[in-house]
Formats: C-alpha cells, sequence, structure tokens
C-alpha cells in the first residue's frame, strides 16, 4: 500500500517513524512519502518537505506567518494527489493537518489521525469541524477517548508512543565520562526545541543558574537551532551543553526544569522530579489563557487529573520562583518520593503494549476491511 503521512514537528516526526517502522512489518510491500523529519527519512519516507520550514509555534506567530503555512499547505495538497495514496496518516500538528484532512476527504482518500490535536485543552467545538473530514482516530491519551465519545466519536486508545521510545532507550555507557559529569550530581534544563520557547525561557533559566552556582546544570539542546538562541548559558561554569541526547540526560539527572509538552511526560516516564514551565509571547499566552478549558498544562498533571508537578506559568515562570522550587526538588527527599511514586500510577495507566504496533495493526485492518476505491 502507498501511505502518505504529515507531521510538523520534532516529536511527531519520532513517533510517525515508529509507526512506519511498525506499518513495514506488517505491509512489506508499503511505501512510504509525506512531510516529517529526520527519523522518518531513516525509515524509508520519501520526504516531499522537512518540519524545520513549517515549524511554527504560537497565535501570534501563527498570523505572522499565515501565508507561509497557506503555501505549504498548497503545496502538500499537491504532492497528495501526485502521489496518490491508499491512505493519508495525519500525526498531531492539527491546524495544518486539519487542512489536509479537509482535502483529503474531499479528494475521496482514507485520512486516518494519529496522536491527535488537543481539541480537549481549548477550544472543544473544534471536534466538530474535523469530524467530518477524518476516517479513524488513533489516541495516545487515555482521557481523549472519552472527549471524543461526547461528539459521538469512536476514538481508539492504542497506548502511548512516549513510553514505548522510553522502554526501548538503550543507555549509553560512558555519558557521564563524555561530558565531564561523573560524580557532579545534576538537575536537567529541557527549554524546548522551538525558537519561540527559548526566546522566552533562556533568560531566566540563565538567571537562576547564576543564583545557584554549587549547583550543576546540564541543557537538553538541539542541532536544528540557532546555538546563540540558548543566551549565555553555553558559557556560564556550571552549565553543561548536551546535544541531541535528551533521555540519556534524564536517565541521570536528579531533578529537571521541563517546558510544556511531551517532555514533561518523557520526564516523568524517566521518574525525574520536575518542575514544569511555560513562558510566551504576551499575545499569544493572552490569547491561550482565554481559550483554554483545562486545568492544567502539563501531560503529567493532565494525565493524574491533578497536580503532581509545580506549574510556573507566565508571570510566575522568573529565576527566583524556579530558584525555589528547584531547591526543593533537590533537598526534600519526601516531595520527590512523593512526585516518583505519582509517576509509577501514571506509568501504569498508559501501559497498555506498544503504542506502533496497536495503531499499525488496527491501520492495516481497517484499510483491509474497506480499501480506498480506484482512482
Amino acid at each position: 500500500m502507498r501511505y502518505y503521512i504529515v507531521a510538523g514537528e520534532r516529536s511527531g516526526d519520532l513517533h510517525a517513524s515508529n509507526l512506519v517502522k511498525a506499518l513495514k512489518q506488517r505491509d512489506p510491500e508499503a511505501v512510504f512519502r509525506g512531510f516529517g523529519g529526520d527519523y522518518m527519512q531513516m525509515q524509508g519516507v520519501d520526504l516531499a518537505v522537512h518540519y524545520r520550514e513549517l515549524a511554527i509555534m504560537g497565535f501570534a506567530e501563527l498570523l505572522t506567518n499565515a501565508f507561509k503555512i497557506k503555501r505549504y499547505i498548497r503545496r502538500c495538497r499537491e504532492d497528495i494527489a501526485a502521489y496518490n495514496p491508499d491512505v493519508i496518516i495525519l500525526v498531531d500538528y492539527g491546524g495544518f493537518n486539519l487542512q489536509i484532512a479537509k482535502y483529503g476527504k474531499k479528494h475521496h482518500y482514507k485520512v486516518y489521525f494519529y496522536i491527535l490535536p488537543k481539541y480537549w485543552a481549548w477550544w472543544p467545538g473544534r471536534a466538530l469541524w474535523l469530524k467530518p473530514h477524518v476516517d479513524k482516530l488513533f489516541t495516545i491519551l487515555p482521557f481523549e477517548k472519552e472527549f471524543y465519545k461526547k461528539f459521538n466519536w469512536e476514538a481508539h486508545y492504542v497506548g502511548n508512543p512516549v513510553l514505548d521510545a522510553v522502554k526501548e532507550h538503550v543507555e549509553s555507557d560512558n555519558f557521564l565520562t563524555k561530558h565531564g559529569l561523573v560524580d557532579k550530581p545534576y538537575v536537567a534544563l529541557l527549554p524546548g526545541s522551538r525558537k519561540q520557547e527559548l526566546m522566552y525561557i533562556v533568560p531566566e533559566l540563565e538567571k537562576m543558574v547564576q543564583r545557584m552556582s554549587n549547583q550543576q546544570f546540564c541543557v537538553a539542546a538541539v542541532n536544528n537551532l540557532d546555538n546563540s538562541l540558548y543566551g549565555e548559558l553555553p558559557y556560564i561554569s556550571n552549565v553543561t551543553m548536551v546535544f541531541e541526547d535528551t533521555y540519556n540526560l534524564l536517565l541521570h539527572a536528579k531533578a529537571a526544569v521541563v517546558t510544556s509538552g511531551t517532555a514533561t511526560l518523557e520526564t516523568a516516564l524517566f521518574r525525574v522530579p520536575q518542575v514544569v514551565v511555560y513562558k510566551a509571547n504576551p499575545v499569544t499566552y493572552g490569547f491561550a489563557k482565554f481559550m483554554i478549558t483545562v486545568r492544567y498544562i502539563s501531560l503529567v498533571n493532565l494525565i493524574a487529573g491533578r497536580e503532581i508537578v509545580k506549574e510556573l506559568i507566565q508571570s510566575e515562570m522568573t529565576a527566583a520562583y524556579l530558584y525555589t522550587e528547584v531547591s526543593r526538588l533537590v533537598s526534600d527527599p519526601e516531595y520527590r518520593r512523593e512526585m516518583v511514586a505519582a509517576y509509577d500510577d501514571i506509568i501504569k495507566v498508559l501501559d497498555t503494549g506498544s503504542a506502533s504496533d496497536n495503531a499499525a495493526s488496527l491501520i492495516i485492518q481497517y484499510l483491509k476491511e474497506s480499501p480506498r476505491a480506484a482512482k
């Protein structure tokens, strides 16, 4: 079969690549093309566009890049028409992929959504926009199944691919030695992988690490961003930069400061006590605050349905608040123990086998039961 997969950012690229791997095991003649990144490419996906060309975050940024987004949507539609796949598989990236779903359904393609847009977080009615344009939903968060049931729509909970990735991680034997961290307990800093995140979060991290000069810190950095976005962090004596090795970084961390997103769940799955942070363009934040309908922003707290980890958002995301919370994470044994025990409860909820394998099996099953008519 011919598969067209659209993933618009780093985490979606990773999970899409694992889905491709699982599909290939069940469909030896499978051919793949799409929008994605290096992980998908390594699994044999023929990339029409790399996600770095279209990764945009925030409402204000979306407005200023509207014509760019529209251009790439048109390019994706044209590429789908030329490729003529048996199915379009959309991975997260809600705004962009909603437009691709509309196009796909209009032109009689099968449209499946894996890793659903977070419509439950803000403006839930958008689920009604999606419903006429998608054939099957494959969710990775257990509470999403109930959310979509409110719209008389069945979502298949397949497990969580983040848990799969953490389980499959193989520890590097020389990580601590390589980075000069032997006998140096450190706090991991995960400022995110988007330019807009680093612009607002890094300045506060700089001030915090300078204030905590006796504590070692390690930054989870990525290669596809300009190094200048990390500000002064690479030049501060108690900071170590670690590029493209977040899982080994978390594996040895004593605590972590994590920008809201998938990384909060990854940190919990490695059982690292954390504080979650978020800071954005004031326009973006103002709009989000007005629209958001959930009590928490971190996946850890959302899955648990209560506050497990502290969330420092916008005006509270300051060096002073960070100093207080990180100090507690490092030095309060009971606080650490309670947080890790709550993580273990979350892991039990999420662990339903391999999400990639479960999703791939269902995708193959549904395509066999209802193949796309020849065009």
